[in-house]
């Protein structure tokens, strides 16, 4: 099979409506945050346990076409011994893996951010192969301020996702592109929405210079939302709108899916604005659909407690978070679908 005809199986498989993508792909100090609350102590056995408690969900295939995992998940086992990957592969849903080395400031560039990652990337991902993965995810992130992300860093964020996203293709991975506007600060929907378009723009033209294939990645980009400090809370028909507007701007027919990453929302907001932009918006170009970490696990890890005996409950937690977005990436979502079991 040539790597074009692999790519587009695995595109495929990955867009489907009703159907979403699992980040499951923390890295050990954001996993150490999570597992804190809950009295679970990081260690290799307890992600372990916890991964493998959310790959073996009952009925997730249902929901989920694909997961992104963290390095250390792809050798991992299930209790039976299967590998992650294999598990999740046996049910559909295609495994992806997280390769960027996380962000640290641009030089010269106050205020600005850039992900690492790029040196050697061609061969791990050559080795991620070889363990299964199918797909792999990159994110830069963006601090709005009254200074920032200024031109440079935008500029140099876009060239770095879409280096990365050329790399990905060649070795025959889908790449998820995730530029990530995030929501700390008091700035207000409309400079989410200028700064957003921005980096979008950008992105696309990086894409188009690296000679990268639309049709075959998969964009995970921020809602446009009001800071989570600004004084005015926007509504969800507000959010879909503004997204939208902004996408319909930047982001050429050619993508097949737009997985929106859940950031800072709780996971009740994210469903609900998802649904609002596919309610509202059902004949856009692309699939509209949902790629969540904390937004899907919150209510697992709340559940689970890192006890045996909470694993069928906690399983049921997420298979409930996984089906109510399935329904509103289709529009159907209704709030009064969180009361029911």
């Amino acid at each position: 099979m040539s790597i074009t005809d692999e790519l587009q199986v695995t595109i495929k498989q990955m867009v489907q409506p009703g159907k979403g993508i699992l980040a499951a792909d923390e890295s050990q100090p954001t996993i150490a945050k999570r597992f804190a609350p809950i009295n679970v102590e990081s260690t290799e056995e307890n992600r372990r346990a916890y991964r493998a408690l959310l790959f073996t969900a009952p009925g997730i295939e249902e929901y989920i076409s694909g997961v992104i995992e963290f390095e250390e998940t792809l050798a991992q086992t299930a209790d039976d011994g299967t590998p992650l990957p294999e598990l999740l592969a046996r049910r559909g849903i295609v495994p992806g893996i997280k390769v960027d080395k996380g962000k640290g400031p641009l030089a010269l560039s106050s205020g600005d951010f850039i992900t690492f990652g790029l040196d050697g990337l061609a061969e791990r991902l050559q080795r991620y192969k070889s363990q299964g993965a199918r797909f792999a995810k990159w994110r830069e992130v963006y601090e709005i301020s009254d200074h920032n992300p200024s031109s440079v860093g935008i500029s140099a964020n876009a060239e770095m996702l879409a280096r990365y996203a050329a790399v990905c293709q060649e070795q025959g991975f889908v790449p998820i592109v995730e530029p990530e506007v995030l929501i700390d600060g008091d700035h207000s929907l409309l400079r989410c929405s200028e700064v957003t378009e921005a980096v979008q723009k950008e992105i696309f033209h990086a894409l188009h210079r690296h000679h990268v294939v639309l049709e075959q990645i998969v964009l995970k980009p921020n809602m446009v939302l009001p800071g989570k400090e600004h004084s005015k809370r926007a509504s969800a028909e507000e959010i879909a709108e503004a997204t939208i507007r902004v996408l319909r701007r930047c982001v050429p027919a050619a993508v097949p899916s737009i997985n929106f990453l859940s950031g800072g929302m709780t996971p009740e907001e994210s469903t609900a604005n998802l649904n609002a932009m596919n309610a509202a918006f059902p004949h856009e170009p692309w699939l509209l659909s949902f790629s969540y970490g904390r937004a899907l696990q919150q209510p697992v890890l709340q559940a689970w407690r890192g006890k045996a005996e909470n694993i069928a409950i906690a399983q049921q937690a997420l298979l409930k978070r996984a089906r109510l977005n399935g329904v509103a990436q289709r529009g159907e979502y209704d709030s009064r679908m969180e009361l029911e079991d």
